[in-house]
């Protein structure tokens, strides 16, 4: 596969992170409303905070990650765009994330190949902490005591 391919795959792939981000986002909001819900009920208990808090701080970590996902997605693409100069738009890069302190100098001038699984890698921990969220929506879910009534 040639480097633009495959650095268009990759923009692609990396692209769907903004699904897991927005099903991510409406996981979290749903833990702030089932904390807040139990204080409007004046029914707290601490296992309710506790699902509560995991669902959000869940959230907050896959939302950097989601963040950091489609910046990696942008850069991907740009550079794919530009397959003519494609060593001067990887230095150009490079320099350019060093200048904005996004990227340590050692960093650069990394293969296309090893830059491609860092940032698969940032969409699988995405993956996986929305995977966590939806555990512990099943973990509630189960757990409820108006399950037992259901039959």
């Amino acid at each position: 596969m040639s480097t633009e391919m495959q650095l268009h795959s990759v923009a692609s792939l990396l692209r769907q992170g903004r699904a897991l981000d927005q099903l991510s986002t409406g996981l979290t909001l749903l833990g702030a409303l089932y904390g807040l819900g139990q204080y409007l009920l004046a029914s707290v208990s601490l296992g309710g905070l506790l699902i509560s808090v995991a669902l959000i701080l869940l959230g907050l970590v896959e939302k950097y990650l989601a963040l950091r996902v489609a910046f990696d997605a942008d850069l991907f693409q740009r550079v794919a765009d530009t397959p003519a100069s494609l060593e001067h738009s990887t230095q150009a890069l490079d320099q350019a994330l060093g200048a904005l302190g996004l990227m340590p100098a050692e960093r650069g001038g990394r293969p296309w190949n090893e830059r491609s699984r860092g940032a698969l890698g940032l969409l699988r921990r995405q993956a996986l902490l929305l995977a966590a969220q939806v555990l512990v929506i099943l973990s509630l879910i189960l757990a409820s005591p108006w399950l037992t009534f259901a039959g």
